[in-house]
Parts: structure tokens; sequence; C-alpha cells
């Protein structure tokens, strides 16, 4: 039995919207119950309507919340275009002040030693809230179908990326083609996500509604890593009317 909440809104500002709202309540709860909160984010184009809901959240105290992200590519530095630590100094860092904000360093010169200086910051305490989107191949992070595993024993790995991925990170503009996209990147485990406390997830436009409708309708399968979340009653899935639009396909 599927245990995943799902909500629909007409359009991505109203997603946006209600999705920041119950981002914003968890952290606010975590704050007043343990006076401190942690934070995961996801990084994409479908996720800056909602981190500019998010990081407008009126009595929010972000200098009691930890953030960190969940993926980056390997050997791209800071400020490439690209960069996932860049899209988070300027879609968060630039308008909050948190606690912390731990970016994985896709530059280390020795990646093995990243994994485990970020695995060590992740593990110091619980995962409070981690808001993911789901990819156009039904990814979450970078767990793309051919190396996502439901019971991976780590919490962050080097992968390589689907040619769908990779080919979705061109249309979105983050790279001006296939060539130049990394094949490799360091992501978040499945478990490493399911883990956080609470899970919002966020997946507006019309270039995600087949992989929702696989998702949601398909079998619970690493075929499409983001089905996972049907197994998940601390997560909700919010869509809009576009990333909907499958679902009452026979």
């Amino acid at each position: 039995m599927d245990a995943l909440e799902v909500r629909v809104y007409p359009d991505q500002p109203a997603l946006a919207a209600a999705a920041a709202a119950l981002a914003a309540a968890v952290l606010r709860q975590a704050l007043a119950r343990q006076g401190a909160a942690r934070a995961i984010l996801a990084s994409a184009t479908s996720q800056i309507q909602f981190l500019a809901a998010l990081t407008a959240a009126s009595d929010l105290d972000w200098s009691r919340v930890t953030l960190f992200h969940m993926d980056e590519y390997l050997g791209l530095g800071a400020d490439h275009p690209a960069s996932f630590r860049r899209f988070l100094r300027e879609h968060v860092a630039a308008k909050i002040r948190p606690r912390a904000l731990h970016l994985i360093a896709g530059d280390a010169p020795e990646p093995l030693k990243e994994i485990a200086r970020y695995t060590a910051l992740l593990n110091e305490a619980p995962i409070d809230l981690c808001c993911l989107g789901i990819g156009e191949n039904g990814h979450v992070a970078f767990n793309d179908p051919p190396v996502a595993d439901f019971h991976d024993p780590h919490t962050l790995k080097l992968v390589a990326l689907d040619e769908a991925c990779r080919r979705q990170q061109v249309g979105e503009g983050c790279f001006p083609s296939l060539e130049a996209v990394p094949r490799y990147a360091y992501t978040l485990t499945v478990p490493a996500l399911c883990r956080a406390g609470r899970l919002v997830c966020v997946v507006p436009e019309r270039r995600k509604a087949r992989a929702v409708r696989d998702a949601l309708r398909g079998p619970v399968s690493e075929t499409c890593p983001a089905s996972i979340l049907r197994r998940q009653p601390h997560a909700t899935l919010f869509l809009d009317a576009e990333s909907a639009a499958l679902l009452d396909e026979a």
C-alpha cells in the first residue's frame, strides 16, 4: 500500500508556496523541539521558485539551521555556472544566513576523502528535512536508474551519470552540449535521503510528467528510483497541473 501523500496544485507558484510553507513548518517545529535544525536541499532549476518562497519564510530563525546539499558534479569548480555549490550560494546563501551551509567540494583532489568528510558532517546528528525533486529519468539526487540502490549501505558515493540525466542538464541550459556534462558525480544515496525526518518533494513542469507517472503508477523499483517515495509515510509530493498531467492515463 502506498504511503506517499500527493498534492496537486494548479500552477508552479501555488505549488512552490505550499511546499515552502510545509518545509518552513517542519523547520520551525524542529527548532522549537531541539533548538536547532538540519536540512538537505536540492539544486535544480525546478527548485528555484520553491527556494525563493522558502528563504522568504517569515519568523524562521535561519541562524539555527544547518544546510546540506545532495549532489555535485565530480571535478567541477565552485564557480562553474553549473556547479550546485554556486546554485545554493545564489539561491539560498545570498538571501539568508544559515548556521552553516556544508557543500560538497566537487573538485576536491581526493574524492574518497571528500566522501568521508561530508559523510561525517551528515552523520553528526539526524536530518530533520530533505527537500528533493525528481529527474526526467526518475532519479532522486543523482541516483539514476542504472546506479540506484534502495538498500545502499553508503551515505554519499560517486556514480556514473546516465545519458538521460546528462541530456536533462543540457536541456535545462546548465551545459552547452552533452560532451560538456561531467560523466561522474557525488550523490547522497537513496537510503540517506529517506532517513530524513520529513521529505518534501517538489516536482513542477510538463517535462517531469512521464517520470511522475512512472513513479506513482509503475512498480516500486530502481528502474524508477523516485518510486521509493511511495514507501515513505513521512514524504509529501508536490505537483502542478503540468507534472500531474499523465496520472489519469490508463
